[in-house]
């Protein structure tokens, strides 16, 4: 549980830990060659890269899955989606241990109601106050680690009304949990009254497009808030890139040059190539020479 460790190392500084959405491998590897010391496995994201809707569509062993490829891919911690906890709490004692097993330094787990929607949809629905608080209790039960982060998840603002978030909040954060996520509050003022009402951490989620208003970072640290993620940053971009790239080729029927972009050696190192070079030949004899040159020359064996 190293990473855990290093998560609460980074929240201890009292700064404010901005974690860029990811979902696969490279887009971990990019966020973190790009200097971001903490990463988001983002649960919209992890679905996208499957053809589906942030709709509650996959199971637990899929999310947590893309979670190990994601933290084995890192050297930062990352902090990951657990949707609902996939079920009562045998489930979500299962969940926080499959996650611990793969090396993410934290989880936040919510209280829709199964299948779950993207926190910035409407129609969501939401388990009762126990049902919430008895997750959040088996949670802190199953991790094995005190490091472990636990993030409690209300969507309740947008089904409820705010007052109700905050007492959720604060309740899940009196049955043990690390850190408190009111989803979706709507205006500047909402977003800068969630710490001041929260007797706790607070994490906030920076959609582009969905509920929460715009803001620039200063001002989320500056109001209180302990964790920024922003899910879809980067699934937004990749999109968006993907159609326009897509959209010249069909139009201009030629390919992009490739002078003044990455070459294929570049693109592959920064996915390790080069330590994967070196194992190539550094468990090997070095090999006789006849005459000067080798005496087994190419790929034969």
């Amino acid at each position: 549980m190293k990473q855990a460790m290093k998560l609460r190392e980074q929240l201890a500084t009292g700064e404010l830990l901005v974690a860029p959405g990811v979902y696969d491998g490279l887009t971990a590897r990019i966020a973190e060659q790009a200097g971001f010391g903490t990463l988001y496995m983002t649960g919209a994201g992890t679905a996208a890269a499957r053809g589906y809707p942030d709709y509650g569509l996959l199971t637990m062993t899929e999310m947590v899955e893309n979670a190990g490829v994601i933290a084995r891919s890192a050297s930062v911690p990352v902090i990951a989606d657990a949707d609902t906890g996939f079920g009562n709490e045998l489930n979500v004692t299962r969940t926080v241990r499959e996650y611990e097993l793969r090396g993410v330094a934290g989880i936040h787990i919510e209280d829709q109601l199964a299948p779950k929607k993207c926190g910035h949809l409407d129609g969501k629905e939401l388990v009762s106050r126990a049902e919430f608080i008895a997750k959040i209790r088996a949670a802190v039960a199953a991790r094995t680690s005190p490091d472990f982060v636990l993030i409690a998840r209300t969507d309740a603002r947008a089904v409820i009304g705010f007052d109700e978030a905050i007492w959720r909040a604060n309740a899940a954060l009196d049955a043990g949990a690390d850190i408190a996520f009111v989803e979706a509050a709507q205006g500047l003022d909402e977003v800068a009254a969630v710490p001041r009402a929260v007797h706790g951490p607070c994490l906030l989620n920076i959609v582009r497009g969905g509920k929460t208003p715009d803001i620039g970072l200063r001002d989320v640290a500056e109001m209180g808030y302990r964790i920024a993620i922003l899910p879809s940053l980067l699934l937004g971009a990749v999109i968006e890139s993907c159609d326009r790239t897509l959209s010249a080729l069909r139009e201009t029927r030629v390919p992009p040059a490739s002078a003044g972009h990455a070459s294929v050696r570049e693109r592959f190192r920064r996915l390790g190539a080069d330590e994967w070079d070196a194992i190539r030949t550094r468990f090997r004899d070095p090999e006789p020479e006849v005459d000067g040159e080798p005496a087994v020359q190419g790929n034969a064996r």
